[in-house]
């Protein structure tokens, strides 16, 4: 057991068989679920997972029947064959001495293909399909369903199953009014809304026995209109205990609840309270979940009693030896998940294959490998950002001689820009893992010093990472005193008036306007759970139905008027598919002026002269902060190539169309694993 953290790494005995530690992999869809051709990329997933000390994985959601399907021909459990494949995935994790249960997700309305159903017929307002009312019939074929999937889960090699029963998926649809309108013993009083979920359990346990683990994914907060009062969530939490579940999961929130829950906007651990108290409703083991990335913080969660085990599942995406890490007492080399969801959920819920921004790695194990080279180069990296700090780290890991040059004083490049803005602290662990890692691998680091193409002509290779310049705007009075661009703000921090326009409403522009709306003498939101729930309307006290209902969010003003301005006559959304729309809304909750359609005009001492749907006006503000984009930086490359020295382009170097972390941490790694 980790002196380090022992709570975290003691086993949990559930009876008839142990687990090795507390924490547990949480479920997430990868897509690589969905095609049986993937399971040999899937085994080599969870595989890496459980050879990285991980106690318990849980698969992505799996249906029991067609209708369940979370999108057309989804992995489905209801054949003999469909074992087959699944074995492979029981095999890996087997091998490392771990366990791992098989998730049966079934989606209800928020299924991508129209053979939907749900407790009642009312449609969900993030699916595109209206959901047909499940019969007396349906329902009877549908727990038949999930009985045969746990059986034949069993066959394939599963230690378990876990039920999805939160997130506003079917089960979850049957507990709450807000979908269950039903008049028959399948819907009204808690008793009878709850039938269906604990009628699955019992048919579960009839079906596998005593020696196997059923976990049930329970919703505690719905965080939407209608969902169950704190007293039924118990009395939920009760019956599924009496009706032989093993051990309770914790889901926050469903997909359509307009409340951030997993976002780096969210603090670590925000909803462990609730966990705590759902603890000491049942006897059997429960673990917490949301925003818990790093071992000392897991560890106090479990230390304090708020949960017996932890739920990770992002964090497991960004560092497979999380675990061993911990349990070394290397928390500083920990990769850690700085809840972007830029390539995780968003590429899911895009019907894309996950993958990890800081990992890239994740989902790729059998293709993006990193082998040690018998042919050592040294290679000079210019520029400490993202990408650089990518390759040279992966390049060095495999052997190569690397000096890593940056006129900057720290490492981390745009980064250090990003870890400025509230909500975003969490791109600092992303720095200090680079710097963990620089350090184990022995990478000549170089910093403060401007390169010029002799000071890198000696080298084998070279690789360009300088990153991005802002683009400078052709509009009359662009440089006039009263204009700024996003570094000036964010970086160093120049003074900035009380009335603002932000031009351009890119991920840029939205990360500008929410450190502009901040008070710098308040402690943000994303690092204070009691302020979080205020700013949002969660009521801790667990009166209020579904943890909102009746709640007013109390939101710390504003010590700016700020309006953010977007050339595209669309919504402004914020960046990224499933977080966007979180900083959309926590910019309107700071009163953030969104215009849309906008045409630029000139900058005077008026202000900013605009015109929107043909209309013109002068928004007279004190600063106009440009964030319109950015061009490569990378005036460099023709110097060094005269030289004689071929320059591999990586990052905003090569491609400055966005600040693409992702796609920068990637072509880093991608390269270093060729050269």
């Amino acid at each position: 057991m980790s002196q380090a953290y022992p709570h975290l790494m003691q086993p949990l005995d559930l009876g008839f068989t142990q687990l090795r530690n507390r924490v547990v992999m949480g479920s997430m869809h990868t897509g690589l679920e969905d095609r049986f051709y993937n399971y040999p990329k899937l085994a080599a997933y969870f595989g890496e997972r459980a050879k990285g000390g991980v106690g318990l994985i849980i698969t992505g959601g799996i249906s029991p029947n067609r209708e369940g399907w979370l999108l057309p021909f989804g992995g489905t459990m209801n054949r003999i064959t469909d074992a087959v494949n699944h074995r492979l995935v029981t095999h890996a994790v087997h091998k490392e001495g771990g366990k791992i249960l098989m998730q049966i997700l079934h989606a209800g309305r928020y299924g991508y293909h129209p053979f939907v159903v749900s407790a009642s017929a009312t449609k969900s307002p993030i699916s595109m399909f209206k959901p047909r009312e499940m019969s007396e019939r349906g329902i009877a074929k549908t727990i038949a369903a999930y009985g045969r999937c746990a059986r034949l889960a069993k066959l394939a090699g599963y230690d378990g199953v876990e039920i999805m029963g939160s997130e506003g998926y079917l089960l979850n649809q049957f507990l709450c009014a807000r979908v269950n309108q039903r008049d028959d013993e399948w819907g009204g009083s808690i008793e009878n809304r709850m039938r269906f979920p604990v009628e699955v359990v019992k048919r579960i346990r009839k079906v596998v026995g005593k020696n196997f683990i059923i976990a049930y994914r329970l919703s505690l907060l719905d965080l939407v209109e209608g969902g169950n009062t704190w007293d039924e969530v118990v009395t939920v939490a009760k019956g599924l205990e009496q009706a032989g579940v093993t051990l309770l999961n914790t889901g926050i929130g469903w997909h359509e609840a307009k409340i951030p829950t997993i976002a780096t906007m969210v603090p670590r651990g925000a909803f462990a309270w609730v966990t705590r108290k759902v603890k000491e409703a049942v006897s059997i083991p429960v673990s917490a979940s949301n925003r818990i990335n790093m071992p000392s913080h897991a560890e106090d969660i479990i230390a304090r009693g708020d949960a017996d085990m932890v739920s990770m599942a992002r964090p497991m995406l960004a560092d497979p030896d999380w675990v061993n890490k911990a349990a070394a007492d290397k928390e500083e080399e920990v990769n850690t998940c700085i809840g972007c969801n830029q390539a995780c959920l968003d590429h899911t819920f895009a019907l894309r294959q996950a993958s990890c921004l800081v990992n890239p790695q994740a989902c790729y194990e059998d293709q993006l490998i990193y082998i040690k080279t018998d042919k050592p180069k040294n290679i000079a990296v210019i520029g400490a950002g993202p990408a650089g700090l990518s390759f040279a780290t992966v390049a060095a890991q495999r052997g190569h001689n690397v000096t890593l040059f940056d006129q900057d004083s720290q490492i981390g490049g745009q980064f250090n820009i990003a870890k400025q803005v509230p909500g975003k602290e969490e791109f600092n662990e992303t720095i200090r893992y680079f710097g963990a890692m620089l350090k184990k691998y022995a990478v000549n680091v170089q910093l403060g010093k401007r390169v010029g193409a002799n000071d890198v002509a000696e080298f084998d290779e070279v690789v360009l990472a300088t990153g991005i310049v802002p683009r400078q705007l052709p509009l009359e009075g662009v440089n006039h005193p009263k204009v700024m661009n996003y570094i000036d703000v964010l970086r160093d921090k120049k003074p900035v008036g009380k009335r603002v326009a932000v031009v351009g409403a890119g991920g840029i522009g939205v990360d500008t306007s929410e450190f502009l709306v901040h008070d710098p003498h308040h402690v943000p939101s994303s690092l204070d759970i009691d302020e979080y729930l205020r700013e949002w309307g969660i009521d801790k006290t667990l009166q209020a139905r579904s943890g909102i209902e009746g709640v007013e969010a109390q939101v710390s003003p504003s010590p700016r008027e700020v309006y953010l301005l977007q050339r595209k006559n669309k919504k402004i959304t914020g960046p990224g598919k499933t977080t966007g729309w979180a900083h959309r809304e926590a910019l309107l909750k700071k009163g953030v002026n969104m215009i849309t359609g906008v045409e630029y005009t000139k900058i005077d001492d008026e202000g900013l002269h605009i015109s929107v749907n043909g209309q013109a006006q002068v928004l007279a503000v004190d600063n106009v902060i440009i964030c319109a984009g950015q061009e490569p930086q990378r005036e460099l490359q023709a110097a060094i190539e005269a030289v004689g020295k071929k320059v591999h382009l990586i990052g905003g170097a090569d491609v400055a169309a966005e600040l693409d972390a992702k796609r920068a941490i990637r072509q880093g790694a991608e390269l270093a694993a060729q050269l």
